[in-house]
Order: structure tokens, then sequence, then C-alpha cells
């Protein structure tokens, strides 16, 4: 059979539709990347606003709105050491479009604190990168007896059962259940739904002592209206080098915590991508750093894959830390 050096009408249509479709499949991943984000974002903050966890969302969510040119607004979604504003996430689409600015709270403590946990902090959240850590400092009023940590130790085992703290993270929970099992005290716990009411009330004369990150710690001690006794990192803390490692009276004392972004599980590959080389390039700026380290945060970043794997291994810090408090599950 001969062949026509001709190609028909119809032929030559049918050939055309077909790459046009081929090349439309191909290039389609990469316009969804390039288009993403086109429209408002939500950073979800499980704690209240002035808390560290706010405070350091707020700055990387202004970061990546600029970076993005699409707004980023804050949702406070508090209550129930985090959990809300977590599951709210989970619950959310898995279109990019929700994160989490994650803590050790929702990722790593919940699970020993709290015998069913609404949510898997590995299988419900795709990680995009971890911003920095924190201490937290031992906070009383002006007129508490106590003027170090050892005059705090020996007056809160003169008077047991007298002393009230507040908590309102984890971390201000493990620090404080840490110092009392450690140290041999008895002393009251008193929930907040994050650290700033508990520092009212500690100002009020409420309760008598609160764990505060650096960032509400140092704020409320340059104000003059409450002292630093203790930090409870193993370092003194760059904000308030003034204020010594309860560890130095404490044996084996060492609380921390640290911040990150999350998306829903689920999320498409180059969304999680994007984010996570989005969120890597606004912390490598020095504005930002700044910014981040003027409120009492570290500095301590890593990407997706390797959150990944911290979370994994907080998971089971945690757990000890939570052991060694003394902390019986919800």
């Amino acid at each position: 059979m001969q062949h026509s050096k001709f190609t028909s009408p119809l032929r030559r249509t049918l050939c055309a539709s077909f790459a046009v479709f081929a090349l439309g499949s191909l290039v389609a991943p990469v316009t969804h990347a390039q288009s993403y984000p086109n429209k408002a974002i939500k950073f979800v903050v499980p704690f209240s606003a002035g808390s560290a966890t706010d405070n350091v969302g707020r700055i990387i969510a202004q970061a990546m709105s600029d970076a993005w040119g699409q707004p980023i607004t804050i949702e406070n979604k508090a209550g129930a050491n985090g959990i809300l504003g977590a599951e709210a996430v989970k619950a959310a689409p898995a279109d990019g479009y929700t994160f989490l600015v994650t803590t050790s709270t929702t990722q790593a403590a919940n699970v020993h604190l709290y015998r069913k946990l609404p949510y898997d902090p590995v299988k419900d959240f795709t990680p995009i990168g971890k911003i920095g850590e924190v201490g937290f400092i031992l906070m009383v009023n002006n007129d508490f007896p106590a003027k170090d940590m050892k005059e705090f130790v020996s007056y809160a085992k003169a008077h047991p059962g007298k002393l009230a703290y507040g908590h309102g993270s984890s971390g201000s929970l493990v620090s404080a259940a840490m110092l009392t099992e450690l140290a041999g005290l008895q002393t009251v716990g008193v929930p907040y739904k994050s650290i700033p009411p508990a520092l009212t009330d500690l100002l009020g004369g409420q309760i008598q002592f609160a764990f505060a990150d650096t960032g509400n710690a140092v704020s409320q001690m340059n104000g003059g209206r409450m002292r630093g006794l203790g930090v409870t990192t193993k370092k003194r803390a760059g904000k308030a080098p003034n204020v010594p490692p309860i560890g130095d009276t404490v044996k084996d004392y060492n609380v921390s915590a640290w911040f990150g972004l999350m998306a829903p599980a689920g999320v498409p590959a180059d969304v999680q991508k994007k984010a996570t080389a989005t969120l890597m390039a606004v912390l490598a700026k020095p504005e930002v750093r700044e910014k981040i380290q003027g409120v009492g945060i570290d500095l301590d970043v890593e990407d997706s894959a390797t959150l990944a794997k911290t979370i994994d291994s907080e998971i089971k810090k945690w757990g000890g830390w939570v052991k060694s408090a003394g902390i019986t599950p919800e």
C-alpha cells in the first residue's frame, strides 16, 4: 500500500489534538506549583495571643506573606494544651492553605500527657520546617521571699502544699512538675490556656510562681514587676544572661521547647516543597532572624525531612521528661 505524502485534514487535527493533550499532561504539575499560592492562607496558633508560639507565628506569617505576595492570617485557637488548634488543622483541607504553628507541646509532649489524644502527631500532619527553641524562666513576684533558686527550694520545703504555680503549655507544666519532683517539693498546679494569663494571676497574687518562656519572662523582668530565679536550660539564655540555670541548684534539671510549621497530612508534594523552601529562605534573612531572637527564641532551623526525624526523637525525649516529672496522663 502506498502512503500519500500529504496528511488528511482529519489526521492532522487528531495529531494536533493529541500533541496538545500530551503537552498539557506534562506541564500541569509545573503550572500547579507555579500558581501556588494564589489566595489567602491561614496560620493556626494553638495558644493565645502574646504567647511565644503566637509571637513566632506572626513573625513567620508576615515574612512568608511578603515572599508569596498573599495575605496570611493568624487564628488563635487556644485550649486543651494546644489540642484544639492541632485538631482544627488536622481536619482542614490538605490544599496548602492552612498551616499549624506547631510546638513540642502539640507534636511531642501531648502524646504522654493524655491517654487518648485525638490526633496522631506523625500521621496526621506534614512537616514543613523547624524554626527555633526556647527555655523557660521561673518567675516570682518582687515581694516573694526567695531571692535565688537555693532560697526558693528552701522556702518551698518549709511551706509544703502552700505554693501554687500556673502552667499554660507542656513546657511550663513539665518545668514546674520536674522541679517539684527532683527537688522534693509539694506544690499545687493551676492550668491556664497559655502562659500570659498565668503571669497576670502571678502579678495579682493568685499564684506564687510560674514558668514563662524567655520572651515573656524578660518582658516582665524589664518592666520591674517580677523576678526570674532560674532558667530551665543547661545554659543561660541569651536574652537573660543574669539568670542562672536551675540545674546549678537542682541536679539533672533540664527542659526546653521548640517551634515549627506543619500542614495537614496529604498536602501535594510540590506544595510541601515550596512551603519548606520559602520558610528556609525567610529564616535565612537577617531581619527575620533578629525579630525571632528579639522575642527570646534561639534559632534552630531544620527542613521538612529533618523535622520529621526530630519529631520522632522528641516524642521519646518528652516521654522521659514527663516520667521524670511524675506526671500522670489525663
